[in-house]
């Protein structure tokens, strides 16, 4: 079982009618998540749930490191919340999305 330590998971899902990849999460990253998301409930401002899609995706989305806030921003908000509760149920955390 060492041999497996470090693996990343992957797997293909459905993004504005085009492909992304993710990544499924280590313990690590969920517990930082679970962080993020106790920090954005406490916070007063609007776009505290935003930057904590934002950060989600960030981290468990290939190559959406590089995507900066305005960017996140031309995206549609419910393409987002898909992609984010993908990242969730792939991770093991939220609801398995309708077909898996």
């Amino acid at each position: 079982m060492k041999h497996l330590v470090g693996k990343v998971i992957t797997k293909k899902v459905s993004f504005m009618s085009d492909e992304v990849e993710i990544r499924k999460m280590s313990v690590k990253e969920v517990m930082g998540v679970q962080e993020l998301v106790k920090k954005a409930n406490k916070s007063k401002s609007d776009d505290s749930q935003l930057g904590l899609l934002r950060d989600l995706i960030r981290l468990a989305v290939v190559g959406a490191e590089e995507i900066s806030d305005e960017d996140f921003n031309s995206f549609p908000i419910g393409e987002l919340s898909d992609l984010s509760n993908e990242v969730l149920a792939f991770s093991g955390l939220g609801e398995t999305p309708a077909g898996n």
